[in-house]
This record gives structure tokens, sequence and C-alpha cells, in this order.
């Protein structure tokens, strides 16, 4: 995309030596608008594809790489027996609303996030915390309950930001961070506008203003990319047409990994989901490789556990639940339902959910499974099936890093329950020996695979779709987020 000049103007660049000055607005495609902008208090990733980084910040940040950096912490040191973190919070640091960044800040959001009424979406990230105090304006000392190896990890969630005292009433419509950009405007069902930060602490973004584009149907994305309508889109939704942009030179086609495992997600506590013999029914009857192709048109990678393939502690166990209707089923047999059963299949707006779950119903018709299939918008989604836990199966990507330790929360929603499991993350969280941690990952990979907790069947890709002229967008999605503070338009 040019920006648009007059001839008199163009004539003035020229007799000046110098070329056009690049772009510094960006319109950005994503498929998901989130509920609020809160994300401190929500499950939705989509609140952290628009705010992490650019609006909110925490002690630690991710980098492109899944690299754990310094955020609104420059540095910290750790006590001998692992307890005591003390970080040194960077000064002359600023909330978007004018006030100081200041260790109290850390308090109220650490202990915030921690709080028995803590509505949290990651809250067993907190629970190893036992006090947060600030030492002085600039010095916060985090003490827990026992060495957690993941600790540095855990504050570089969205869910883990700082958050200010004042901004709490309007957090969820009008954020108040300390990131490279401020929020400008939301125009719910349509987009929402950043601009730079000009006060920000860091290194100033290129870009003055963005704007998130909310586009949630593939056809309507793809023209409106070709159009020049947006500029960019994160996460594109129609994967079938990403040969066209490939062959266009005004585009560039960003194929990257991301930390989402994609899974036909199980009520492990609704029957007859808590007969293992129908879980491990409902794993020989699905073709991992049909859903990719067909939903996904190739992109993904086959997973046979909740862990990312790209991991260095990845353990290959997909041929623990190989594609096998006849075994299928003969389990469903065994477990007393030789004529089949019916369930409920509910879908949140994302295609890998909704042309999955097609395929997926018509796999399971072929063991004798009904499915009465329901699409859900997000915030219905959020209310019936991961609050409310009501439904059979559903399809989700979990985008968060290293989310294997869920499985150990009994109250999550596919509410699985496995004493032994959780004593296991314990350990591991425990644990900072990296041989040993690996024993554990692969332990805990092992047993989720072996009870067939859920349906696990591809790694998301990152799919993204950008004008030529654009650099700096992340190939690779370590968490769920669209960092434009390093984007820029080239000359």
């Amino acid at each position: 995309m040019f920006t648009k000049v007059t001839a008199a103007a163009s004539f003035a660049a020229l007799i000046a030596g110098g070329a056009f000055a690049a772009q510094t607005d960006l319109t950005i495609g994503l498929q998901l608008e989130p509920p609020h902008l809160d994300p401190t208090s929500a499950a939705a990733g989509a609140i952290d594809q628009v705010v992490y980084s650019n609006i909110f910040e925490g002690l630690t940040r991710f980098g492109p790489d899944g690299s754990v950096n310094p955020g609104l912490a420059d540095s910290w040191e750790i006590s001998e027996d692992g307890l005591t973190w003390t970080f040194n919070l960077r000064q002359g640091v600023k909330f978007h609303d004018g006030t100081d960044f200041e260790a109290t800040d850390v308090v109220f959001s650490l202990d915030r996030a921690r709080a028995e009424d803590s509505t949290n979406a990651q809250k067993a990230l907190f629970e190893g915390i036992a006090s947060v105090e600030a030492v002085d304006p600039h010095t916060v000392k985090i003490t827990l309950t026992a060495p957690n190896g993941n600790f540095l990890f855990n504050l570089a969630w969205g869910d883990a930001v700082i958050v200010a005292p004042e901004s709490i009433e309007n957090i969820t419509t009008k954020p108040v961070g300390t990131g490279a950009f401020t929020f400008a405007n939301w125009v719910q069902g349509d987009a929402i506008t950043i601009l730079r930060n000009d006060a920000y602490w860091g290194d100033a973004p290129a870009l003055e203003s963005a704007t998130f584009k909310f586009i949630s149907e593939p056809s309507a994305a793809l023209n409106a990319m070709m159009a020049g309508d947006v500029d960019a889109f994160s996460g594109f939704p129609a994967p079938e047409n990403l040969n066209l942009f490939e062959a266009d030179p005004r585009f560039q086609v960003l194929v990257g990994s991301t930390e989402g495992e994609t899974i036909l997600s199980t009520n492990n506590k609704m029957p007859p989901f808590d007969n293992v013999k129908v879980r491990q029914a409902l794993a020989h009857a699905i073709d991992r490789q049909a859903i990719i192709d067909g939903a996904m048109f190739g992109y993904g990678t086959p997973i046979g556990t909740h862990f990312a393939p790209h991991n260095p502690d990845y353990v290959d166990l997909t041929g623990n639940s190989q594609y096998d209707p006849e075994k299928a089923r003969a389990l469903l047999a065994e477990a007393g339902f030789a004529d089949g059963f019916t369930t409920t299949l509910k879908l949140p707006p994302p295609s890998y959910a909704r042309r999955g779950g097609e395929i997926i119903a018509a796999q399971l018709r072929e063991v004798g499974i009904e499915t009465e299939i329901t699409n859900l918008e997000w915030a219905q989604w959020l209310e019936e099936v991961f609050r409310g836990k009501d439904f059979g199966l559903t399809i989700v990507s979990h985008t968060e890093p290293f989310d294997i330790g869920i499985y150990a929360r009994p109250e999550y929603y596919f509410q699985y329950d496995n004493a032994e499991f959780q004593a296991l993350m314990d350990t591991l969280t425990a644990e900072t020996d990296p041989a040993k941690r690996s024993e554990m990952i692969t332990t805990a990979q092992q047993t989720i695979a072996d009870d067939y907790v859920n349906g696990y069947l591809f790694q998301l890709a990152s799919l993204s779709v950008a004008n030529a002229k654009i650099e700096g967008l992340w190939a690779n999605a370590p968490t769920q987020a669209t960092d434009l503070t390093g984007v820029r338009w080239t000359d």
C-alpha cells in the first residue's frame, strides 16, 4: 500500500533528493474480536492478541523466539534457597494516564491475580507466591512457598501483566498500561485503534498508529487483503488461499509454529466420557491427517499429547491413538455402548474448530457416535463450555505456552482428576535440574496420552499474510500476541 501524495508533493520530494517517507499507520486483520480488554480476568486469547506488549507489560516478556526477557523488571536476584526473588524495576516508567509505575503496582497486580476471589484464567500461575512486598519504589521482593523453575516464564504470560489500581474500574473497555502504544478507540464489532506512546520508556515503535480490524469470515479476510483494506492479517483464517498470496509479489506469507495444541476437548466427568475406554475409542475414531488436510489444507503437525512438537522435550505419542475405526467400535462395545451414543459438540468461531468439527462429526458417526453440533460465539463458549462445563465435546486450540500443567487442575473445564499427575506437576514446579525436569515432562506427556484425556489433533500453524513492504511481524507465535512494537514499513 502506497501513501497517496499530490504531484506537487511528489515533485518536492524528488527535488529534496530523498525517497518518500515510509508509512506509519497499519491496519491488521484478526479473526476474533476480544470479549473485553483485560488480559488478567478472562481466558480469551483474543485479548492478548491485541494488548500483549502493545498496551500491557509484565515483569518479564516473551520474545519472538519464545525466550523470556526482561520487561518492567530490568534485573533480578534469587536467594540461595530459591524462595526469594528480588526484582529491580525500570525507573522513569509511566502508565498511559501519566501516573508513575512503582513497586506498589506490582504488589497490587500480583495480589489481585492470586486473591481468593480472583477471576484470572491462569490463577494457578500465582499459587506458589507466599507474599509480594514493595521494598522501595523500584524494588519488589516476591517470596515463594517452594522453589519454582518456571517462575520467570510464568511472569511473562499475559495473565501476569502489571495494571494500576486507578485503572481497574474501566480496564475492560479503556485499558491503561505501560506499553509502547496507548488505547485510543474501540468500535465494537469492527475495530480497535491504538496510538504510539510518545512517553514510552523503551525504544519508540516506528508505527504512529495501528488498527486491529476484526474479520471473522475467511472469504471476507481474503477480499480485505486483496483489496488493501487491511495491510496484514495475523492468523489468516483461509489457508486454502495462501497460494494466491505466495504467487503475488505484493504480499508475503509467514508460516511458523504456535503454542496451540488443537484438541477435541472431552468432558471427563460427563458420562459416558468418564469411562476411559470411551475416551480411547474416541481417540481411535479420529483421523488426524484428514482433519489437518480438510480443515487446515495441510498446515499443522499431528500430536498425540498436549505438548508442542518444537519443544526439545516433546515425545511423539501419535502412535498411542492411531486412526483405527474397528478398534474404536470394539472399545465402545466393551464399554457397554455397542450401539453408540449421542453427545454435544460445541464449536467456537475459529476456522479450525468449525471446519474440523464437521470432519470429526463424520468420523465419529462412522463408529456410532452421533454429535449435535452447536456453533457458539466466544462469549457463549466461555460461558457454556469453559466456565459452565456444559458440553460433551468441543474443539479448541490451547495457545498458552508450556501449559500441560492445566491437567493438574481438576476444576479446569475438561475436568481431569488424577492425583498422581497433580503430584508430578508439583514436583516438576519445584525442580530446577534440567535433566530431571525433562524426565518428568516425558512422564507427564505419557500419562495424559495413556488416560486419553482429550482427543489430540494437531499443533496449530501460525499463518499470516502481509504487504511485502512490512517487516517485523512475528512468524512464530510463542504466545498469543500480535506484537507491533518492532513492526515498520520499508521504503
